[in-house]
């Protein structure tokens, strides 16, 4: 297709094994069916990567798509997906960043960029506007995410990066891409990059995305400036960060999960701070923000920065800056392993970015680790000698690094997440690995939010809150259009999950933030699209671009031999109520989930067995979908 309103009309594939690149034209109907960013890379992922494709061989494919948004000037528009088969989960693969890399892909004239093949040898990709290069990286090899782009800096001056470190180089499934400190994170990317031998991408644009209408576009981009300034939850997010509500989610609700989700708030943190007259606990941004805040490194074009960036100067581990910790961090490398050192969860959270590691599944990986030692199933011998107990920063941060490195006995068991561990160790251990489809969890013990357990189990990319990203819903009680939820009963959850899903959709299509989902809703979308693109879109044809876009995801796992019997939860959010604090007896026991996926797939007009069916699949115009997985005559 042709440039227009929003879009280049351009692909920009690279093939790694022949070391050839050419630009392709953008289907003539991908923007009005998929609008960008997931529901381009979803749809190519589908077509391009077939059932059985090895994820780290040479058929899997790196699918890089800006959202719609991106260097528009809208705010918040700066989320970029990278696509994959995840290696992982062996399905569907998608992690978000609010990425420079996108912005400077869309400047360069591109709305998409497909990495496929394999190189022999470590290669860089370089990009700037027509010209594109794959160079050696011999020297790039072995540098931790921060050296590479330090060194690129000086080598490559001006140009958006994204870089594997040590972890994603060794395969590790559970590594990331770290994008100029931004992390595309969660199913294995990393090694994805790291199968094709690929140690970075380099972009430089100097292009201006074309607009259909300017001046209507600068006058909404006002309107929403003044929305997003007067909001509420701007100030909270710019002064505390994405872990504003971290006390709230142990005190208020308890389900903010500790020691491997053994218990649903921090509870020893607590106690302690008593005992000492804190009013906070150590891991509580309204404790370290505003002690270590140096300033704050915003997604491109955000006018609400939830970035905190820290400068630590610690006697243990040193000086050093990272930007976060996030809230799903603060669980990951504090909570879930009992710390409550600030300055040790942040050290965590800087030495897995350096290392290229996400730092969800490598927090979660390793409280699976501290509870089989303290249950005797690892011995001394297993951890390298290293005293593996909840609370001990220092064996979290040696675990972390050998993980990185795949060093000794622990690095090797621990290197590709928890469900791996788990069935190397064997010994019932997997009574308490935490993970769905392989993937580990994020920060809301679901155990108390019935909804974000339904949606966790059902999620196509694994344990996730960002795919429903219902839990403000489930956890507040309301949200837009729902009302009277009760996050502690199991009813009415189907439509609403399958809804939020279908929503999120179009704010991973168009590369718009999910913390800024109280401001534009549904009902912000179609002025701002139509500016950008000149398309006039109903708020419910959008609605059924996000549902086409969440059953070609679902599509893609099914070809791959997903069904109902993947959309389960690990056993201690079946078995283990909660045993404290405000959702003290709460759990999920498997007949409730069982009512609870009825329920979503009967929202979703899919069979019984979580099948798309062939009617549904074909009025969402995918009939060649419907053809291959399409459930039904």
């Amino acid at each position: 297709m042709e440039a227009k309103g929003g879009y280049w009309g351009k692909i920009l594939r690279v093939n790694l094994t022949t070391k050839e690149a050419k630009v392709e034209p953008l289907p003539e109907e991908f923007p009005r069916k998929y609008l960008g960013g997931v529901g381009f890379g979803t749809r190519v992922l589908y077509d391009e990567v077939p059932k059985g494709a090895d994820p780290l061989g040479p058929e899997n494919k790196m699918i890089i798509t800006p959202g719609l948004f991106v260097d528009t000037g809208i705010g918040t528009g700066s989320k970029t997906a990278f696509n994959f088969k995840s290696p992982l989960t062996g399905g569907y693969g998608r992690a978000m960043a609010g990425a420079q890399l996108g912005v400077q892909l869309k400047r360069a004239g591109y709305d998409m960029l497909i990495i496929e093949g394999q190189s022999e040898e470590p290669v860089l990709l370089v990009i700037e506007d027509d010209e594109v290069k794959i160079v050696p990286a011999d020297a790039y090899w072995g540098l931790t995410t921060g050296e590479a782009r330090s060194r690129a800096k000086d080598e490559y001056p001006g140009y958006a990066t994204a870089f594997i470190g040590p972890a994603g180089e060794r395969l590790s499934l559970i590594s990331i891409i770290e994008t100029d400190d931004r992390q595309a994170a969660r199913g294995g990317p990393g090694a994805v990059l790291g199968s094709k031998k690929l140690k970075g991408i380099l972009v430089k644009g100097s292009k201006k995305v074309p607009i259909a209408d300017p001046e209507k576009l600068r006058e909404l981009i006002k309107k929403w400036a003044l929305i997003f300034k007067d909001h509420p939850a701007t100030k909270a997010d710019m002064d505390y960060g994405s872990g504003e509500f971290l006390d709230w989610m142990n005190r208020e609700r308890g389900t903010f999960p500790t020691r491997n989700w053994q218990m649903g708030f921090f509870k020893k943190a607590y106690e302690k701070a008593k005992e000492e007259g804190r009013e906070h606990i150590g891991i509580d941004p309204y404790f370290w923000a505003p002690k270590y805040r140096k300033g704050r490194k915003p997604c491109p074009l955000c006018n609400k920065p939830c970035s905190q960036y820290v400068h630590v100067e610690s006697q243990k581990w040193g000086t050093f800056e990272v930007d976060g910790p996030e809230y799903e961090t603060l669980y990951s490398f504090g909570g879930v392993l009992e710390l409550d050192d600030f300055e040790t969860v942040a050290y965590l959270n800087y030495l897995a970015d350096q290392l290229g590691l996400d730092t969800i599944s490598a927090g979660v990986t390793i409280a699976w680790a501290m509870e089989a030692y303290e249950r005797g199933l690892l011995t001394k011998e297993d951890t390298d000698g290293i005293e593996l107990t909840f609370g001990n920063g220092e064996a979290a941060v040696e675990a972390l690094r050998k993980m990185a490195y795949r060093e000794g006995n622990l690095g090797k068991l621990l290197a590709d997440g928890v469900k791996r561990a788990s069935e190397r160790l064997g010994k019932e251990s997997w009574k308490f690995a935490m993970h769905v489809k392989g993937m580990e969890p994020p920060a809301y013990d679901v155990r108390g939010i019935k909804g974000m357990a339904l949606a966790f189990a059902v999620s196509v990319r694994g344990a996730d809150h960002l795919t429903a990203g219902a839990y403000g819903t489930e956890l507040v009680g309301r949200w837009w259009k729902f009302e009277g939820v009760d996050r502690t009963k199991g009813e009415n959850k189907g439509f609403e999950i399958a809804f939020h899903e279908n929503l999120m959709a179009i704010y991973d299509a168009t590369g718009t933030c999910k913390f800024s989902r109280h401001m534009y809703f549904l009902e912000g979308f179609p002025e701002l699209i139509e500016a950008v693109t000149g398309m006039h879109m109903s708020e419910a044809e959008l609605m059924v671009i996000g549902e086409r876009i969440m059953n070609i995801a679902r599509a893609f796992n099914v070809r791959e031999g997903f069904s109902r019997k993947d959309d389960t939860l690990p056993y201690r959010i079946m078995w283990e109520p909660i045993p404290e604090g405000v959702s003290k007896g709460l759990h999920v026991p498997p007949w409730e989930l069982d009512r609870m996926l009825d329920e979503y797939y009967q929202a979703r007009g899919w069979s019984r067995d979580g099948i798309p069916t062939k009617a549904k699949l074909v009025a969402l115009d995918l009939p060649d979908i419907a053809e291959d997985i399409g459930a039904g005559s």
